[in-house]
């Protein structure tokens, strides 16, 4: 009786050394495998994140074009730079809110394209106005209410009309000029112009060439324009969620 009793008191014993000696070191090792695994996982995120997509820079003279500076009023009368967009995926367009021909079907685009992306913070639009003699803040605040412009990041701006055109023409090279020979007094490219999170202009590459702007007059629902050419909508949709993901 008193050998059994003896036995099992050594085994305890033996037991409690063991959980003594072996047990933190366990504990410590199964904490740094979970570190090494959150470690590795955070930093595939990283990878991932910070993958470029295969949308290629539109380069002038060997470099990257990137967004002019410019500072312009937005419609709710705040002054808004190119800063102010920084770390976003922007669409750029050149527009007037009197326009009888383009325009609403651009914006009514740019709507559609607003609402895919109405969850993420980091997508804007950057409407210039060619005509803002007469698009005030108040007249562009009641065209961006009358199309239902809802993301805070998008600006429809006014201020020097020389300024404006140098931005367009010499900027962007997206045609911009008033004609009084032609319906509305202003003509301009009805292209948009896809930024990424850095300022630079971006578009992807058809046929081994890159597009460079996007055909902002077609809708998706169109298909293609009255010369046969394919919308790009649905293609500027795509590579906005590319730049997203940069």
């Amino acid at each position: 009786m008193k050998k059994t009793n003896y036995s099992y008191i050594g085994i305890a014993f033996i037991i409690l050394v063991f959980g003594i000696i072996f047990i933190p070191k366990i504990i410590d090792r199964i904490s740094n495998d979970d570190i090494s695994r959150h470690e590795s996982r955070s930093n595939q995120q990283k990878e991932q994140g910070s993958k470029t997509s295969d949308l290629v820079f539109i380069t002038s003279n060997g470099e990257n074009r990137k967004v002019p500076n410019f500072s312009f009023v937005d419609q709710h009368g705040k002054t808004i730079t190119n800063k102010d967009y920084e770390g976003k995926v922007y669409v750029i367009e050149f527009f007037f809110t009197s326009c009888p021909t383009i325009c609403p079907r651009m914006n009514k685009n740019l709507i559609h394209i607003q609402n895919e992306f109405i969850d993420f913070e980091d997508f804007g639009v950057a409407s210039f106005s060619i005509n803002p003699d007469y698009d005030t803040p108040e007249v562009l605040k009641a065209y961006a209410e009358k199309y239902g412009v809802t993301n805070p990041n998008w600006h429809l701006m006014t201020g020097d009309k020389e300024t404006i055109y140098k931005l367009s023409n010499e900027g962007f090279y997206i045609y911009a000029a008033a004609n009084p020979d032609v319906e509305g007094g202003f003509e301009h490219s009805g292209n948009f112009a896809l930024i990424d999170k850095n300022g630079f202009i971006r578009s992807r590459v058809v046929n081994g060439n890159p597009i460079i702007y996007y055909n902002g007059i077609t809708s998706e629902s169109e298909k293609t324009d009255e010369d046969g050419k394919s919308e790009e909508i649905s293609a500027l949709k795509e590579d906005i969620k590319k730049l997203l993901s940069e």
